[in-house]
């Protein structure tokens, strides 16, 4: 898990048929607002035929990410790899000339030594022998025989897809049978057999390695010392062209500051066309991103989760795995100096992340008959603050020590 905690970006992929007419990606259908046929007609316009995988791979790596999950087949049952199971396949029912999409992706992402992640739904409502099809219709409630049937059908797909050594698996849809009736025991031997390495996310009911809290970007630190905050770019996850409500840069920023100080990570999804061009609001959200995770890559990377925001007037802090050094990120362009209290250490140095240019700083209010360490005020330059979030470096003499009486 070790790799995980340290990376604080991943890039999610929604890639499908869906992309074609814009819809929701399965849900569309599964809730009625398109006919199940309409739904499928979308396999003739998957074409991909401007889609580089080498591109997606450098925007992913130019965006500071250290792992992707990709959508290897979502709940309308679609697979992006030449499956050998009685499923739906894009290469070999779209026009995509039998290219293995997945292969290929997976080839590019490894050239940029990005660690790889396959989402598979483990519930397929195209499946006739899975029990649910729309919210309105059933297939069966109780049938032991097409139940085994699926749960193999499942087993055969993640067997395939282990010939491409992925290093996450991100399920989902588990949330409609038990842990039993997945077999999810048995799933995650089966894929830790395959890789001992694996790691496995929270949607397997119960056995998993890590939380997978979605679009809401939690208000208090998770209790699992690992998790994954996924969100969107804008509000959809695949592509919708009517979606015009994309994040700002830095809000994005934010979304990730707010991650590292909780000690998470963000994984933040792109949807990308049917014809495999990426929009390009979120080029550009990808771009943004990366010059600010480059430039204070010392601050993201490796970090454990920070001190209680009442010790830092904007709140959000982290630490170095060794805890001698405190990050401060600060939003904005805040005038005058900027405040933090209860740090029992001596400082030895405060410096400017991404450039080192030393900062001045004072500590005030620290009376001799006193445990209390004194308020520490430190001094930035007008015209040193990034654009975005300013990040600063307290180095302590020793681990971090709070007052707290």
């Amino acid at each position: 898990m070790q790799w995980f905690k340290d990376a604080k970006l991943g890039i999610f992929i929604h890639w499908g048929i869906y992309s074609v007419k814009g819809i929701s990606e399965s849900w569309s259908f599964h809730n009625g607002h398109i006919s199940y046929e309409d739904y499928m007609q979308q396999l003739q316009g998957f074409t991909a035929s401007k889609w580089n995988p080498d591109q997606w791979a450098e925007l992913i790596k130019e965006s500071g990410a250290k792992y992707t999950v990709i959508t290897t087949k979502h709940h309308d049952g679609v697979a992006l790899w030449p499956t050998n199971q009685d499923s739906l396949s894009i290469p070999l029912l779209s026009p995509v000339n039998h290219r293995d999409l997945i292969g290929m992706f997976a080839e590019a992402v490894r050239k940029q030594n990005i660690k790889l992640g396959f989402y598979f739904s483990l519930l397929d409502w195209s499946h006739p022998d899975y029990p649910n099809f729309t919210n309105k219709q059933k297939r069966y409630k109780k049938d032991s025989v097409r139940h085994n049937r699926f749960v193999k059908y499942n087993f055969a797909q993640i067997n395939e897809l282990e010939k491409y050594h992925p290093d996450l698996w991100w399920f989902d849809g588990d949330w409609e049978q038990s842990a039993e009736w997945w077999q999810a025991k048995e799933l995650r031997e089966t894929i830790l057999k395959n890789n001992p390495d694996a790691i496995i996310n929270s949607r397997l009911r119960g056995y998993g390695d890590y939380a997978t809290p979605e679009l809401g970007l939690p208000v208090n630190k998770p209790k699992n010392p690992y998790w994954e905050l996924c969100i969107t770019t804008n509000e959809s996850w695949g592509y919708q062209p009517q979606d015009t409500a994309y994040k700002t840069v830095n809000e994005t920023i934010g979304l990730l500051v707010n991650c590292i100080g909780k000690g998470g990570n963000l994984l933040l999804d792109i949807g990308p066309r049917a014809d495999g061009t990426i929009p390009g609001e979120q080029v550009e959200i990808l771009k943004g991103l990366g010059r600010w995770v480059h430039k204070h890559s010392e601050a993201v990377y490796g970090t454990i989760a920070g001190i209680p925001c009442k010790y830092f007037d904007d709140g959000i802090t982290a630490l170095s795995k060794d805890k001698k050094t405190l990050f401060l990120y600060i939003h904005g362009n805040p005038s005058g100096s900027v405040l933090l209290k209860g740090i029992n250490n001596k400082i030895k140095n405060i410096r400017l992340v991404g450039n080192d240019t030393p900062l001045s700083w004072k500590i005030t209010s620290k009376p001799g008959w006193s445990k209390y360490p004194g308020l520490l005020y430190i001094s930035i330059p007008e015209d040193a603050f990034d654009k975005d979030y300013t990040v600063v470096a307290v180095e302590l003499d020793k681990e971090t020590s709070l007052y707290n009486d």
